[in-house]
Formats: C-alpha cells, structure tokens, sequence
C-alpha cells in the first residue's frame, strides 16, 4: 500500500505541476504532460489493483 501512495502522490504533483505551468506559460506541452501522467497514472493504479484481486482469488488454493 505504501507503494501505491507514494505513487499517487508523486502523480498528483507531477499532473498539479503540469497545470500549473501550462497555466502560466499557456505552452500546450506541459498539458499534454498533465494528460500522460493522468493515463499513466490509472493504468498502474488498475495494474495493482489486479494483483490485490488476483492475490484474493489465488491465496485460498495456497
């Protein structure tokens, strides 16, 4: 679970600082940035969320 917030802490400064600068810079790069963090983001989100499942269906056999 540490891992998993560490992760999302470290996405939400990532995707909160994209914005930020797009904000003031108005350059469309930092918030194509933002929108590629968001999207990784969820994708290793849903990664260890299939672990935890697969680790729930798998232990009962063990």
């Amino acid at each position: 679970m540490l891992v998993i917030r560490l992760f999302a802490i470290l996405a939400v400064i990532g995707i909160g600082g994209s914005l930020v600068a797009w904000m003031l810079t108005g350059n469309p790069k930092y918030r194509v940035w933002a929108w590629n963090c968001l999207r990784a983001g969820i994708a290793v989100l849903f990664v260890f969320l299939a672990l935890f499942a697969l680790e729930r269906v798998f232990v009962p056999f063990v």
